[in-house]
């Protein structure tokens, strides 16, 4: 595999996983959500930087990726009274560090043991220090300090949780919109790359074919089959032949600007069971107009969303075997095939695995947007939200089987591989 193809199945994986991630990041924002981590990958950290409020990080497990919010996991420890704490105050007299442990290590702080603290609301802490009893107001962007991490307060109002269902909704939402955006663009993209059909044309001709017998030559412009125009219609055509087996068709074909009259019989191929005459097409090109893209895009863009929702319907039916599916190891077998393909394929294979993310997301399948979606949806029903333990213990869940089957299907590439079966 050459630098290159790497080069383009690692800038594939990141696009399509940064944009579905930044679609969720940037409506949390808006809605006033405090965003802790933006993270491409799973498990251990490779590279982390912070920026404001939010932490970057590259992860080890190249599986997808997160953007965690403030309140959607206990991630700060919380304070109970009867705790010594030590705390930094600016000038106003107000709390922007609150210091856990190492207290007698740090300096320029009030230390005490807290009567009363509430970094939800009231943002406030009460405790004696010294003899006496001092209250300070704390910051809403106060960090509170353990082990040496820094961890950010989030308000009630920062938090996930107190938004409304539709902002909530959309935070959600909005990673599989943004990678239907992106599919949508490169269908169009892949309508400029690769220009418009003028014709169908036959580019080779099988040995031993009964096209090859019937005289068909390559470069043979097909005008009709049996009566019907084929235009730029290579599916017209594969219809037409699928339906002909052992049946005399009637070619036109233009060859050195003369009509020629052909008559040919398909046959069905005994090992994949299709019904062929034995020629591979090709078409001369145009350029693509601008109206012409966006239709273009638009129904290539509805052709693989069927696709796409039969194979999951045939998932959902048993319609399958464990050989029939893929991992992150025959994903990026396939993906260095279109890149090796060129620049129009590789493009149109992104936009079919930008739309199947899209789509896979929106599942009601635990630990996936849409389940979380469901979960919105009961609540925006019932008034009120489902017990947040109950919720996290259903993602977890769905996480982990989701963690298992990836396990499974990668270990079905990699001993496909070995076999050496394509």
């Amino acid at each position: 595999m050459s630098p290159q193809v790497i080069f383009q199945i690692v800038l594939l994986f990141f696009v399509l996983v940064t944009i579905h991630e930044w679609g969720h990041y940037y409506f949390a924002k808006r809605a006033g959500i405090l965003v802790r981590e933006f993270a491409i990958g799973f498990g251990p950290k490779l590279f982390s930087f912070k920026r404001g409020e939010t932490r970057y990080t590259l992860r080890l497990l190249p599986v997808g990726g997160f953007v965690r919010m403030a309140g959607e996991d206990p991630e700060i420890v919380n304070i109970q009274p009867g705790q010594t704490i030590a705390v930094k105050l600016n000038r106003d007299n107000q709390v922007t560090h609150i210091y856990l442990d190492q207290l007698d290590q740090r300096s320029n702080v009030v230390m005490g043991t807290v009567e009363k603290i509430d970094l939800d609301k009231d943002l406030m802490v009460r405790f004696e220090a010294d003899g006496g009893r001092e209250t300070f107001t704390v910051d809403p962007a106060a960090m509170m300090v353990t082990k040496g991490q820094e961890t950010q307060i989030a308000p009630w109002n920062r938090q996930f949780g107190s938004k409304t269902v539709g902002q909530r909704a959309l935070s959600i939402f909005a990673g599989p919109l943004m990678n239907f955006i992106l599919a949508f663009v490169l269908f169009v993209t892949v309508m400029f790359l690769a220009g418009m059909p003028t014709n169908v044309k036959i580019e080779k001709v099988e040995p031993n074919s009964p096209a090859l017998q019937a005289g068909i030559q390559s470069g043979d412009i097909i005008q009709s089959v049996n009566g019907t125009s084929i235009g730029t219609s290579t599916s017209k055509l594969t219809e037409l032949i699928g339906n002909s087996a052992d049946k005399k068709m009637e070619w036109i074909v233009s060859r050195n600007s003369n009509e020629t009259r052909i008559e040919v019989t398909p046959t069905k191929n005994a090992d994949t069971g299709r019904i062929m005459v034995g020629v591979g097409l090709s078409s001369d090109k145009r350029a693509t107009g601008f109206g012409e893209a966006f239709s273009g895009g638009w129904e290539n863009m509805q052709l693989a969303t069927k696709q796409i929702l039969l194979g999951f319907k045939m998932l959902v039916l048993g319609q399958f075997s464990l050989d029939d599916l893929g991992g992150p190891v025959r994903m990026v077998e396939v993906t260095s095939e279109h890149a090796n393909a060129g620049l129009p394929q590789y493009t149109f294979w992104a936009a079919v695995l930008s739309l199947y993310l899209g789509i896979f997301n929106l599942l009601p399948v635990p630990a996936l947007d849409g389940s979380r979606l469901v979960f919105l949806g009961f609540e925006a029903i019932r008034g009120r939200p489902v017990d947040p333990n109950r919720e996290s213990m259903v993602h977890f869940i769905g996480f982990a089987a989701l963690m298992l089957l990836m396990l499974a299907v990668t270990y079905n590439d990699i001993v496909r591989l070995i076999r050496g079966e394509g």
